[in-house]
């Protein structure tokens, strides 16, 4: 298979993506699992390289797909410029450790 299912119908793990991917463009940085993280990052990757892109298509690609019409203008209008010059690679994971409860593999995602 192509993309991990995290314990999850295919209907809440979109929402999970989703609600992960407007997170971490809007607060440029994330504490999630590892296993999320790599999910979230191939996507994230994605959404800013439509930025880049920057025509009408492309928004409303990106519309599609995150929830908040606010996060998509930062999206467009200062991160997606910001990697003009870089052709991918504009995430980063930075592990920290395991979680108390369930030993988890605990890393922040965030933009480079």
């Amino acid at each position: 298979m192509g993309y991990r299912k995290l314990g999850r119908n295919t209907s809440h793990r979109q929402a999970m993506l989703r609600n992960l991917v407007t997170s971490l463009i809007k607060d440029e940085r994330i504490k999630t699992t590892e296993t999320r993280a790599k999910e979230v990052k191939s996507i994230a990757d994605k959404m800013i390289t439509l930025a880049k892109r920057g025509d009408l298509a492309a928004r409303r690609q990106a519309l599609r797909f995150v929830y908040d019409e606010n996060v998509v203008r930062k999206l467009f209008d200062t991160i997606g410029p910001k990697y003009d010059d870089r052709s991918g690679g504009y995430t980063r994971i930075i592990k920290m450790g395991y979680r108390q409860g369930d030993a988890a593999k605990i890393v922040i995602l965030e933009l480079v």
